[in-house]
């Protein structure tokens, strides 16, 4: 009954932003040390808290500098959410698009984003992801990342294909070649510590950031309500960073009490797509330090996932990158589309959560043809989706997929029917982009993934520049020593993303963290 009410509660969200900035957090008193106070175990030019994609791309960025670089990780993998998802980087004018003749603009991408965000976006740093697009595309092919260069994917929300992918269809793809250049350079005195937590600053009398202090042989433990409060494990130890400190330790979509205190209708139980240590424990410290907190309060929930899979799972690579694209979404209690299935991530997490709060029940589908479904995606994640046997429905006609989810077949018909009319039209009713449409066989067979909106990405979070450098709301200049990058900063994407920008974003800001430290 319990799980129910929670569900009910969760219903209530309707992807709103939520309730006011928990500011009790915000305005505690520092615990930071003071230098004077402590002696240092280790001596580093550049320490980075988290591994993944922004974290990987400031350490190599100021290891090629010349810096002596550590990264530091609090779990035991490498790379946090950066691992787990689906691998689109959005580049506009990339060399793919050039390739297969796709017209895009700096502000057609920007125009794109500022829809999504509600207009809400700091426009600086959205502009800098825009212009350093390429820069961070020739980075990471430098890196040794591997993309496919005969496709752009159309993302949702986006008005051209313009997402590179990488030969895995995974962030793995940027991740494992990243780390390997990076710990190529041990040998040179370079560092990545894994089961390290970053605990807090340590500042000098002008208020630079000079150090951290972490415990070492950390156990994450996520079976406590609260890892970041009530985890004791480790042994302690206190980092000089003689040049700066770099956070760049992901968003909080894991961490019950902070995204409660944003929205309280967020029950405990309620899944999300991020790996378990998404916890706000870095963000809190970088504001009692005084760092000026952005948008905190808006969390994207992601509208692709599905209820059938725990975490993020392969449901959100067979839907953005195969059913949705190539099919459509149904509403099951009437048979009728309901939403641009290309729609930005709220517009569509808006959609089902109306059905949703309407009949707990009621999972939408999205639906495609065999033939057509997965034709874009690597034959490891199809097969990664399908293994479980409960993901993936495989219906042979309209007629089973309406037996089977119970969905009235006339109905279901009826709009697979009205949809290929538009896709012949050109123009479809609920605006999906030209480029996009492609005709489903109504013959069948196909592939069917039911659909429920899992916390995805929090919007909000540190204020930068766009030099990277975290700003002080006491002097609103940069605090010295200070940077961060990726999902702990907040205001680039406004109040919700467009799917793909989130690697641009870490990319682009991690290289500039670490070009600026070095």
């Amino acid at each position: 009954m319990q799980e129910q009410m929670s569900r009910r509660d969760l219903l209530k969200l309707g992807m709103a932003g939520a309730g006011a900035l928990a500011l009790g957090a915000v305005n505690a008193q520092a615990s930071a040390l003071n230098a004077k106070d402590v002696k240092f175990d280790e001596e580093w030019d550049v320490i980075i808290i988290g591994s993944g994609f922004a974290g990987l791309a400031a350490g190599l960025k100021a290891a090629q500098k010349g810096s002596k670089v550590l990264i530091l990780e609090k779990m035991g993998r490498i790379g946090g959410n950066s691992v787990i998802n689906g691998g689109g980087m959005a580049v506009a004018n990339n060399p793919v698009q050039a390739k297969t003749n796709i017209k895009d603009s700096k502000e057609l991408f920007i125009a794109d984003c500022l829809k999504a965000g509600l207009g809400i976006n700091h426009t600086e740093l959205l502009e800098t992801l825009v212009d350093r697009g390429m820069d961070a595309f020739k980075f990471l092919v430098d890196s040794g990342v591997q993309f496919k260069m005969d496709h752009c994917a159309h993302f949702g929300g986006h008005s051209v294909a313009r997402s590179m992918l990488t030969t895995n269809d995974s962030g793995s793809g940027y991740i494992q070649p990243m780390l390997e250049k990076f710990e190529a350079l041990k040998d040179k005195g370079y560092e990545l510590r894994r089961r390290a937590k970053f605990d807090d600053f340590v500042l000098d009398d002008s208020g630079r950031v000079v150090g951290v202090t972490i415990r070492e042989e950390y156990r994450f433990d996520d079976k406590l309500y609260s890892d970041d409060l009530e985890n004791t494990s480790g042994t302690k130890k206190t980092l000089k960073a003689k040049k700066g400190v770099v956070l760049a330790a992901g968003g909080f979509c894991r961490d019950k009490i902070f995204r409660k205190l944003q929205d309280p209708r967020i029950p405990d139980d309620v899944d999300s797509t991020n790996h378990a240590g998404a916890t706000a424990g870095a963000l809190l410290k970088a504001f009692e330090i005084g760092a000026y907190p952005v948008q905190v309060d808006w969390i994207q929930f992601g509208p692709w996932a599905s209820p059938d899979e725990k975490g993020f799972g392969t449901a959100p690579i067979l839907t953005q990158q195969g059913t949705f694209k190539y099919g459509i979404a149904v509403d099951v209690r009437n048979g009728k589309r309901f939403m641009n299935e290309l729609a930005d991530r709220k517009t569509r997490a808006d959609a089902e959560f109306k059905i949703l709060r309407e009949d707990p029940k009621a999972y939408p589908i999205t639906f495609a043809d065999t033939k057509m479904a997965f034709k874009d995606l690597s034959e490891e994640i199809i097969q990664k989706g399908m293994a479980s046997g409960k993901l993936v429905g495989e219906c042979a006609s309209l007629d089973e997929i309406a037996s089977k989810y119970g969905v009235p077949a006339d109905a279901l018909k009826e709009s697979v029917k009205k949809y290929n009319e538009g896709v012949k039209a050109k123009k479809d009713e609920f605006g999906k982009q030209e480029s996009a449409l492609s005709e489903i066989n109504e013959a069948g067979p196909f592939y069917v993934i039911r659909l429920s909106p899992k916390p995805h990405h929090t919007m909000g979070g540190l204020k930068i520049n766009t030099k990277a450098e975290v700003i002080s709301s006491k002097t609103n200049k940069p605090i010295p020593g200070l940077y961060a990058a990726g999902e702990i900063t907040g205001g680039t994407h406004g109040a919700s993303r467009l799917g793909t920008v989130a690697i641009t974003d870490c990319i682009v800001f991690g290289m500039i963290a670490g070009e600026n430290l070095a």
